[in-house]
């Protein structure tokens, strides 16, 4: 990731002083296409593993140019000139406010910095597609929510997974009225990386998070959590969550950066079935337990005895059409500029998240204690002393 707004902001020194600036902007084919049919302009502030990967696809889409990359490093800013020599780059923010030609932006700094660095894209009325997760407040995701609103200006956070093609079998799957849902659980571990600026939970968590929430279409009611620094480190890198959303349905996440077993695996459990989702099983992505467990509706023999019906059915592997996740939601972004659609992963999803990212904090710094969710004034900050954790209440 690249570093934070002031560091890119105002930083003059270029390595390639010729591509930087914004006089430099190579148009990209600027043929006499409609204002509906113009490729968009694109720009990447961070050129990471991320930013390189946006740079790459929207370069590769016919309905965006890629005007610009924002980036203070100089072996990064070299790499983008070799790979990609048509496109402009500049180490300050401020070149890519002002260049009309700009219009949206896409926000792959360090999580501590998107507030600052979204904000001031969308004062200029750029249109902004942030990295997860969108602020580390719920407070600044409202503010950005609310200046998106006045400037209509698309505002949209990378939670990637939605637009994964696998998940959406899942919640094909989720939505069939063949049984309720009991609960959903997720692993995300893996050695490393290990980020600078956000502990794991904050790292890893927002993906299954984020999925939950899409699948149930609803937000968390409560959280309970703990986390620990296995590693020495002096943020959390093992982390797990328990969650508890309407119709008493249960999640429950693990996230580690201190794990020899990468997984990235999602399991909804139903009363009819088991769907499996593994992001790292290329040939069967998806399977789905036809197995399953429900009450019989009738009055039980004895008190306190009740009947339970079992049922044992396939195996199946549904077909999941290859598509890249990212580049599905690239042009998505590009469509909800086009048309003024509001995002699948828009400002709300993002603050959806970051609240309970905020009280993952609470109930960390609470010994694990059963937190709300929708508690918006009265949070326990992340910097608690935990040794007054049994101050700790709900209010």
């Amino acid at each position: 990731m690249a570093r934070s707004e002031d560091s890119i902001s105002h930083d003059p020194s270029c390595p390639l002083p010729e591509r930087c600036g914004m006089s430099t902007v190579f148009l990209l084919g600027e043929k006499e296409n409609s204002p509906n049919t113009r490729p968009i302009g694109i720009a990447v502030i961070g050129c990471g593993y991320w930013g390189m990967n946006y740079v790459r696809i929207f370069n590769e889409l016919t309905e965006s140019r890629v005007v610009a990359v924002c980036e203070q490093s100089p072996s990064r800013l070299k790499e983008v000139a070799r790979r990609f020599p048509n496109v402009s780059l500049t180490t300050q923010i401020d070149d890519l406010i002002t260049q009309s030609d700009v219009q949206g932006v896409v926000v792959c700094t360090e999580a501590t910095s998107h507030f600052h660095v979204t904000r001031r894209l969308l004062l200029a009325g750029k249109h902004v597609l942030v990295e997860k997760p969108l602020t580390t407040t719920s407070a600044h995701a409202e503010k950005l929510m609310e200046l998106a609103d006045l400037r209509s200006a698309t505002l949209m956070v990378g939670h990637t997974f939605i637009f994964n093609a696998g998940v959406r079998k899942v919640k094909e799957y989720v939505k069939q009225d063949t049984g309720r849902v009991y609960y959903l659980y997720a692993r995300r571990t893996n050695l490393g990386p290990i980020r600078r600026d956000v502990n794991a939970l904050w790292d890893l968590a927002p993906h299954d998070i984020a999925i939950f929430n899409y699948l149930l279409d609803a937000a968390p009611e409560w959280v309970s959590a703990v986390g620990g620094k296995v590693l020495g480190n002096s943020r959390d890198d093992v982390g797990f969550v328990s969650l508890g959303y309407p119709d008493n349905i249960l999640g429950h996440v693990h996230v580690s950066w201190a794990d020899p077993d990468k997984a990235r695996e999602i399991v909804v459990v139903k009363s009819d079935r088991r769907i499996l989702f593994n992001d790292l099983n290329g040939v069967e992505q998806v399977r789905v337990f036809e197995k399953g467990v429900s009450p019989v509706e009738e009055e039980p023999l004895n008190y306190g005895e009740f009947r339970f019906q079992i049922r044992d059915g396939d195996i199946i592997s549904p077909r999941i059409e290859p598509a890249e996740p990212l580049k599905n939601q690239c042009r998505h972004f590009l469509e909800c500029i086009r048309t003024g659609r509001r995002p699948l992963s828009s400002g709300v999803e993002g603050r959806d998240v970051v609240r309970v990212l905020e009280a993952i904090n609470r109930s960390i710094e609470c010994k694990g204690l059963q937190v709300p969710v929708e508690d918006k004034t009265d949070y326990v900050h992340a910097n608690v002393d935990a040794s007054k954790a049994s101050e700790c209440s709900l209010r």
